[in-house]
C-alpha cells in the first residue's frame, strides 16, 4: 500500500474526503551498506484498515522519543512515546479529529508541534495535555494539505503542502508554505511542486532541503537572509529507488549529510551535502515481509544514535542504527 492510499484510506475514514549547496551528478562509489537494528514492534494494523503507518520520530527534552500513527482513530493514541532505555511503548495523544503526519519540538515554547493533513498545525504541552490550534485554514487563498515540518531558530514554521497528492491526475500544486511563529500568517515560498514531501534546514539554517514524491528527487531552496524568500533552488540527488518507491521525509546530521526516507520499501538512503551517495540503510532480510516503508527518521541529539519509523502489513517498529555524524535540531524529527 503506497503512501497515497494510506492517506486516502484513512481521510475516507475521518469522512474528510469522498471515495545547497551542490547540484547532482553521477557518482561512481557504491555506498555502504548498513543493517538497522529492531528496536520495538509499536503498532499493530488497525481494524478495518489492515495496516499502521508510523512518522514523525522526534527526541523531547525527558530522551524519550516521539512519533505519530498516521491512520490511527481515536481512542487509541496518534501521538507515541518510545522509553529507549526500557523499550516500553505508551500513548501520548490523541484527539478525535486529526490525521498527524509528522511531529517536532519548537525550540522557543517547548510544546510538540503536529501537522494534521487535514490542514492544520497544533500543539501539545510536554506532558500531552493543552491541544492549542497554531494554524489552520487557506494559504494564499488555496487550501493546504500540511505533511512535514521544519523551525528555524525563532520558531517560524516551514511547511511541506501536499495538496493535490490524492488526485489520480497528479497536477503539480504541492507548496513550501511559510508560517509565523505564533501562528499569525502564512505565506507560500514555493509552489507548482510535485508532492513535496521531507523537508530539513542546511546546518546553518540558511536554506531548506525538500523532497519530492513523485520525481525522487531532493532539491535545495536557497534563503534570503531573512527566510521569507527563496532566491535560489538546484536538484541536490536524484534518488534511484525500487519501482513504485517515493522520496519520504528527511533530516540533515552535524557533517551536513541528508537522510532521505523512503515509502514503498523500509530504506534510508545518505547522500552527503553535494548529492554523493555516502550509505544505505536498510532492515535486516529477515525482517522484511510485511514492511514496506522507513518514513522517517531521528537523531539524537549529540549522539550518532539514529532511530526509523519503519512500516507495513505487519505493524509500526522502531528501528535503530549508527548515523554517520552526530545529531542536531535539523536531524530530529520534522
Amino acid at each position: 500500500m503506497n503512501r497515497r492510499t494510506s492517506l486516502a484510506a484513512v481521510l475516507l475514514m475521518s469522512g474528510v474526503i469522498a471515495g545547497a549547496p551542490g547540484s547532482a551528478s553521477a557518482h561512481p562509489e557504491r555506498p555502504r551498506e548498513i543493517i538497522a537494528s529492531q528496536v520495538v514492534k509499536a503498532t499493530s494494523p488497525h481494524p478495518g484498515l489492515n495496516m499502521t503507518l508510523l512518522e514523525g520520530p522526534t527526541f523531547g527534552a525527558d530522551g524519550d522519543l516521539y512519533f505519530v500513527d498516521v491512520v490511527a482513530s481515536s481512542p487509541a493514541p496518534k501521538v507515541l512515546r518510545l522509553d529507549p532505555a526500557s523499550r516500553e511503548v505508551s500513548g501520548f495523544f490523541t484527539d478525535s479529529a486529526g490525521s498527524y503526519t509528522s511531529a517536532q519540538w519548537s525550540p522557543v515554547d517547548g510544546r510538540l508541534y503536529l501537522t494534521d493533513y487535514q490542514g492544520t498545525i497544533r500543539s501539545v504541552a510536554a506532558d500531552g495535555t493543552d491541544p492549542r490550534t497554531v494554524f489552520s485554514g487557506p494559504v494564499e487563498g488555496s487550501p493546504m494539505s500540511p505533511d512535514d515540518l521544519t523551525f528555524d531558530p525563532f520558531g517560524n514554521m516551514y511547511v511541506t503542502d501536499l495538496t493535490g497528492y490524492l488526485d489520480p491526475a497528479r497536477v503539480p500544486l504541492g507548496r513550501v508554505v511559510r508560517i509565523a511563529a505564533d501562528g499569525s500568517g502564512a505565506t507560500v515560498l514555493a509552489s507548482g511542486l510535485a508532492a513535496p514531501n521531507g523537508i530539513s534546514f542546511d546546518r546553518g539554517h540558511r536554506g531548506l532541503y525538500v523532497s519530492t514524491l513523485w520525481e525522487n528527487r531532493i532539491s535545495y531552496l536557497a534563503l534570503d537572509r531573512s527566510r521569507t524568500s527563496v532566491v535560489a533552488d538546484r536538484t541536490v540527488a536524484e534518488v534511484d529507488g525500487a519501482a513504485g518507491t517515493e522520496t519520504d521525509s528527511n533530516a540533515v546530521d552535524a557533517a551536513g549529510n541528508i537522510y532521505q526516507a523512503t515509502h514503498g520499501e523500509p530504506v534510508i538512503r545518505v547522500f552527503s551535502r553535494h548529492g554523493r551517495p555516502l550509505a544505505t540503510v536498510r532492515v535486516p532480510v529477515a525482517d522484511r515481509a510485511g514492511l514496506t516503508s522507513a518514513t522517517n527518521v531521528a537523531i539524537r541529539p549529540g549522539t550518532k544514535q539514529a532511530y526509523v519509523t519503519v512500516s507495513g502489513d505487519a505493524g509500526g517498529f522502531i528501528y535503530s542504527f549508527d548515523a554517520l555524524a552526530k545529531g542536531i535540531r535539523q536531524s530530529n524529527g520534522g
